[in-house]
C-alpha cells in the first residue's frame, strides 16, 4: 500500500478535525456572535462564557505543545514580527459588525450551511469572494497601501509574541515566562467561567467551550507534527475560516490537481459535520431569505466578514481562539475589536441606524 503524502494526511485529518468542530458547534450551539448577542440583550453571558472556556483551554494545550518542543508557534501566522494594528483594529470592528448583520460569524455560517441555511450559503460565497478580492484581489492593492504600511516593526524587542515581551522585561528565561503567562491567562479564563452557576449548570456550554478548545491545539498538531516534512513542511496552521473559506471557492472552480491545505479541508469538514449531527437530531431544514431587506443585509455581512477577517487576519475562531492560543498581541487587539463591532452591529440592527448605534453605546458606555 502507497504511503499517503504529508499533503494529502494534513487535508485527511483537517476534514475530521474539522467534522467534531462542525458536529460540536451544532449540537452545542456554540456561536460566538450568539454569545455577544446573549450578552448585550439578554444580559445571559453562558455562551460568552463558554467562548472564554475554548480560549483558555487551546492556550493550555498550545502552550504545552510550544513548550514541549512539539510545535514551535512562532511560525504561525499571528506572531509575525510586525504587529498590524489598524488592520486588527479596522477588520476586527468591520467583521464583528457584519456578522450580526449575517446572522452568525464565520464557523456559524459553515454549520448553518450544514443545517440546510440557504441564507448562510449564500453569505459564505460573498464572505469567501471579498475574503479573495482581498487576500489577492482588487481590494488587496488597498490593504497593501494603506493597512500594511502602518505595522509596527517589533523585532528589536523580541516581537509581538506576550510572553517574549513578558521575558525581556522581567529577565525572566523565555520558557518560564512563557509558562508563568499561559498558567495565568489560562487560569484566569476558567476561574471567569466556572465562578458563575449558570454556566456551572449548563453541560451542553461546558462540553461546546472545551471541544473546541482543544480542536485548536489539535489543528497545530495536524500541521505541525503530521505535517512535518525536511522537504516540503505544511505551513503551520490551526482553525480559521475567512481565508479558507475564499481559498476554498478558489479550489472548487480551478481544480486541476492542486493541493488542498488544512484550511480548505477543515472547512468541508465543519460543513459535514453539522450536516451529520443536524441529520442525526433531526433538525435539518431548509431555510430562505424572508425578503429583500433579509437578502441586503446578509449581503451586506458577507462582504464586512469577507475583508474585514482578512484584513484582522482572522474571525472570531481565527484570532478570537486560535490567534489567542499564541498568545499573541495582535489576536487580543484584534479579540477587542471584534467584540465592540459586534456589540455595535447590536445596537445598529436594534437602533435602525448607525448614529442610534453610536448614542445607545455611549448611553451603555
Amino acid at each position: 500500500m502507497p504511503e499517503l503524502h504529508v499533503n494529502t494526511l494534513v487535508a485527511l485529518l483537517a476534514f475530521a478535525a474539522g467534522i467534531v468542530f462542525g458536529a460540536t458547534a451544532q449540537r452545542t450551539n456554540f456561536c460566538t456572535m450568539g454569545a455577544i448577542s446573549d450578552m448585550v440583550n439578554l444580559q445571559d453571558y453562558r455562551r460568552f462564557r463558554s467562548w472564554l472556556l475554548a480560549i483558555a483551554v487551546a492556550i493550555a494545550g498550545s502552550q504545552a505543545l510550544h513548550l514541549a518542543g512539539l510545535v514551535d508557534l512562532g511560525r504561525s501566522i499571528y506572531l509575525a514580527p510586525n504587529l498590524g494594528w489598524l488592520g486588527a483594529i479596522v477588520g476586527g470592528l468591520m467583521f464583528g459588525f457584519g456578522m450580526t448583520l449575517a446572522g452568525g460569524c464565520g464557523n456559524k455560517t459553515l454549520v448553518r450551511i450544514g443545517t440546510g441555511n440557504l441564507k448562510s450559503l449564500v453569505v459564505a460565497i460573498v464572505l469567501g469572494l471579498f475574503a479573495y478580492m482581498t487576500l489577492r484581489g482588487i481590494i488587496g492593492l488597498a490593504r497593501v497601501a494603506w493597512i500594511e504600511p502602518t505595522g509596527l516593526a517589533l523585532q528589536a524587542i523580541g516581537g509581538q509574541g506576550l510572553p517574549d515581551l513578558l521575558a525581556r522585561a522581567t529577565g525572566l528565561a523565555p520558557a518560564p515566562a512563557r509558562g508563568a503567562l499561559a498558567a495565568l491567562a489560562a487560569g484566569v479564563l476558567a476561574w471567569i467561567c466556572f465562578r458563575d452557576r449558570d454556566f456551572r449548570a449548563s453541560p451542553r456550554d461546558i462540553a461546546g467551550g472545551a471541544i473546541i478548545g482543544l480542536l485548536i491545539p489539535a489543528g497545530w498538531m495536524i500541521t505541525g507534527i503530521a505535517g512535518a516534512d525536511d522537504f516540503d513542511p505544511t505551513p503551520l496552521a490551526s482553525f480559521t475560516f475567512v481565508a479558507p473559506i475564499g481559498e476554498g471557492l478558489v479550489y472548487l472552480m480551478t481544480f486541476s490537481g492542486a493541493t488542498i491545505n488544512f484550511g480548505i479541508a477543515a472547512v468541508g469538514g465543519v460543513i459535514s459535520g453539522s450536516f451529520v449531527a443536524a441529520i442525526a437530531a433531526r433538525r435539518f431544514r431548509v431555510e430562505s431569505f424572508t425578503n429583500a431587506p433579509d437578502m441586503l443585509r446578509h449581503l451586506a455581512g458577507g462582504a464586512l466578514m469577507g475583508t474585514g477577517g482578512v484584513l484582522a487576519l482572522g474571525c472570531t475562531v481565527g484570532q478570537g481562539i486560535t490567534g489567542l492560543s499564541t498568545l499573541a498581541a495582535g489576536s487580543l487587539i484584534a479579540f477587542a475589536a471584534i467584540v465592540a463591532g459586534g456589540i455595535a452591529g447590536m445596537k445598529y440592527l436594534e437602533e435602525g441606524s448607525l448614529a442610534g448605534a453610536a448614542r445607545a453605546m455611549l448611553a451603555r458606555g
